[in-house]
């Protein structure tokens, strides 16, 4: 296991562990996050511990291309009953994100530590946000960060039925007609896995990654 310093490096993704774990400390600064997703690595850690950085393989990916859009949902987008916005309520996304409460789980890994850091990579214009609105109500959305032509998925929340699914597909449109190649869903999940998400070997994710 490597331990990081304050020095802004990253070992190699082939000394990350059977689950994915390459590196243990360091700090969220925006330098080393700008570092980090540019190499495809990733924290995620609970508030008591230290910060833990992933570079998964397999790695769980879904293809813009093959996006799968349910029939309920397709009514829901439709109907018109929620409206779409980009970037324009980060920090309400990811603080509506860190407090909902989530069936089966305690708590949240999106402690304020990760809320700060990551609300300094949007004033960036590096992490960004998708929301869906019921008039000017704020009930669904998902934020993300956006390296090259790959978007990295971070977390979503719903506060009405299908809400934070209207911005996803919204958002996939959007990064479609941007040029994004892949989105990265870091790891698996069956709601995911529902919009057509599959895994890819860690190689062929970091030559997306690097695409110009």
């Amino acid at each position: 296991m490597y331990f990081l310093s304050k020095e802004l490096y990253f070992p190699p993704h082939e000394e990350a562990d059977d689950e994915g774990i390459l590196a243990i400390g360091g700090d969220l600064s925006v330098e080393r996050l700008k570092l980090a997703y540019r190499k495809g690595i990733f924290p995620w850690y609970n508030s008591d511990e230290p910060i833990v950085w992933h570079s998964p393989d397999p790695r769980f990916v879904l293809f813009p291309d093959k996006l799968k859009v349910s029939k309920d949902l397709l009514k829901t987008i439709q109907s018109e009953v929620y409206q779409f916005t980009f970037k324009k309520s980060f920090e309400q996304v990811i603080h509506h994100c860190k407090t909902i409460l989530r069936k089966g789980q305690r708590g949240t890994w999106i402690h304020d530590e990760i809320e700060e850091a990551f609300i300094k990579l949007a004033h960036e214009g590096i992490a960004i946000s998708a929301e869906a609105w019921r008039n000017d109500d704020l009930v669904g959305g998902l934020y993300g960060v956006r390296v090259g032509r790959v978007f990295c998925g971070e977390s979503m929340f719903s506060l009405e039925k299908n809400a934070s699914k209207f911005a996803f597909v919204k958002l996939v449109e959007k990064l479609i007609a941007d040029g994004v190649t892949l989105i990265d869903c870091q790891i698996y999940t069956p709601y995911l896995e529902s919009f057509g998400a599959e895994y890819i070997p860690r190689e062929i994710f970091l030559q997306y990654l690097n695409e110009e």
